[in-house]
């Protein structure tokens, strides 16, 4: 019998971050740190247009692109906050979720053959969704000493006559680590030296604890026309299960990225449309008062990292932590699984965003201050007794 599977599909690696959950969730008594999600509710005046759009009868499909007033509300939003400036019939697309953003601006832009650079440790999607392009994934090790950011040095000694894109994963995950106005205009010369494309995933924004706050390279001289632009509402606006992202980039790219969606999925959900409206129009202070929470936690977590003495670079963005513990011996699936077992806590191995993730662990402080210090309390004890045993 002929096999009915495809070689490139089977040769996808499964999530590193699911295998963990598959032995979570047989464990009720566990705790998770591991799961990238807000612990807080959609605020309530987002679900409350949501509903509203329901008890109205607004069930219908919309435009394969998304709601006009939606995509100008974007467009306003990105202005106000970024300083950037998109036309919304043609230079935005409503997609359902980020992910199948970073999936189709692959599709779009890339013939086979066509190198893509990943920088890692970084979001588990970006090289499943280039092998599923026809695209050579070329994989940049980010480093500690760097705080996990992109340099320009490293980004020219990657750049081959084959590169057409590099994927620009920042506030990052699992790192946390941002970059700053300066990085991106060194980044923004090479990329214009070398004629390709960025592919910038902000879904982490918002969630950035500097006084700067976040600058997306689209603002860059010179790069929004080189730039697609991916976010959505999940982190900042506590909307995962609404599965709603946008992007917005060169009109060309964004025609054929439309052309894609309308095939594979007609629109993004109604519901979700309605509400995300809202989401821009009045949730200002809805994402103030959690990025403040968020940041509460993350200062936490990195004094009880200090004297606990293991070693953790300060992360400027997301809900992640990503402390060292190379100084155990052991590799990070090998401390994730023995703590999990021993202390009944999940986190997740670095080596699941990537090879250059070994040595260290993701923990996500999108959690209860109650949750987190039950948790930190289990590691303190699980590192002391693996200290004692050396």
């Amino acid at each position: 019998m002929r096999n009915p599977l495809s070689d490139r599909t089977v040769a996808l690696k499964p999530s590193g971050i699911r295998k963990f959950f598959d032995v979570v969730s047989e464990m009720p008594d566990a705790i998770s740190l591991g799961v990238g999600e807000p612990d807080f509710d959609t605020p309530w005046h987002i679900r409350d247009e949501g509903i509203y759009s329901l008890e109205k009868g607004k069930t219908f499909y919309t435009s394969n692109a998304g709601l006009m007033e939606l995509r100008k509300e974007i467009c306003n939003y990105l202005n106000r906050k970024y300083e950037l400036r998109y036309e919304p019939k043609s230079q935005v697309l409503i997609t359902v979720g980020g992910s199948e953003a970073i999936d189709m601006a692959l599709r779009a832009m890339i013939n086979p053959g066509d190198e893509v650079i990943i920088p890692q440790p970084s979001y588990v999607s970006y090289e499943p969704c280039a092998i599923l392009a026809n695209a050579t994934p070329v994989i940049l090790d980010l480093k500690a000493e760097n705080e996990f950011r992109l340099t320009a040095k490293e980004l020219e000694a990657a750049i081959t006559d084959k590169t057409k894109v590099v994927i620009l994963p920042f506030p990052n995950n699992p790192t946390g680590a941002i970059m700053e106005k300066e990085d991106l205009e060194a980044i923004a010369k090479v990329i214009i030296e070398n004629d390709i494309y960025v592919l910038s995933d902000e879904i982490y924004a918002e969630l950035t604890y500097t006084s700067k706050g976040h600058v997306s390279i689209a603002s860059i001289p010179g790069m929004l026309e080189r730039t697609i632009l991916i976010n959505g509402f999940s982190k900042a606006f506590a909307m995962t299960g609404w599965r709603l992202g946008y992007a917005c980039g060169p009109t060309e790219i964004i025609a054929q990225m439309t052309k894609i969606h309308q095939f594979a999925i007609m629109c993004a959900p109604t519901t979700s449309q309605y509400a995300a409206i809202e989401a821009l129009k009045n949730g200002d202070d809805d994402v103030a008062q959690m990025c403040e929470s968020y940041n509460q936690r993350r200062r936490y977590l990195l004094n009880v990292f200090e004297k606990m003495g293991l070693p953790c670079f300060e992360p400027f963005g997301a809900f992640y932590v990503f402390p060292c513990i190379k100084e155990f011996g052991m590799t990070s699936d090998e401390f994730a699984l023995k703590f999990l077992e021993e202390e009944k806590v999940a986190v997740v191995p670095g080596t699941a965003f990537g090879d250059s993730g070994e040595g260290f662990l993701r923990i996500s402080y999108a959690y209860s201050m109650d949750e987190l210090k039950e948790a930190i309390g289990r590691l303190e004890r699980f590192v002391a007794k693996l200290r004692e045993a050396k």
